[in-house]
């Protein structure tokens, strides 16, 4: 599969391993202006490095991801898209509950979020499956026991962008690693489960 570019950073690749940069500041998010009492909301950002290919049709990409967890919202993540307005992530992340875990956005203009299960270490797999319009975001602790994370609908087309996000909102960016990356055109019997 071809991969292109959005917001194109450094990137290093060997046999199953992409390394690539995060700069700093950079995010995918379609906020408001709204303020809160105490902490921050996120701001709009669509500057991140996203590294994609196009996949018409159904299909379950999965990865392993790691990072250093140094900064809020650090996140090394996968992301489906239609186009600005139109897309979803689902990140490695660290909270700023200061918990390494599965968290899922979703943006229909503008973008919800949604922490979900706290994990253990730097690595986790990510995945995501696509049947029609129906998407399922999914993570594991060992590549095979997949746990569903957030079910939704996107109003895409047939063809979409489907690939590697890194991102560092708040900090100084750095290295996200992503290994054994597998994109199969299949449809899953039951998109809640993966498989």
């Amino acid at each position: 599969m071809e991969f292109k570019w959005m917001n194109e950073s450094e990137i290093k690749k060997t046999e199953n391993r992409i390394e690539i940069t995060a700069p700093a500041k950079t995010d995918f998010f379609c906020g408001s202006s709204d303020e809160c009492e105490e902490g921050f909301l996120p701001e709009s950002l669509c500057n991140a490095p996203y590294y994609y290919t196009e996949i018409e049709g159904d299909f379950v990409l999965k990865v392993k991801v790691s990072h250093d967890f140094k900064d809020i919202y650090d996140s090394a993540s996968v992301m489906v898209m239609k186009d600005l307005t139109c897309w979803a992530k689902c990140c490695f992340e660290l909270t700023d509950f200061y918990t390494h875990a599965a968290v899922s956005v979703v943006t229909k203009g503008d973008s919800d979020d949604a922490n979900g299960c706290n994990l253990e270490g730097n690595e986790a797999w990510l995945q995501v499956c696509r049947v029609g319009n129906n998407f399922a975001f999914h993570y594991s602790a060992d590549g095979e026991n997949f746990y569903m994370m957030r079910f939704f609908h996107l109003p895409a087309e047939p063809v979409i962008k489907a690939g590697l996000l890194a991102q560092a909102p708040t900090g100084d960016g750095g290295i996200r690693v992503y290994e054994n990356l597998s994109i199969e055109k299949k449809t899953v019997k039951n998109i809640r489960a993966g498989k």
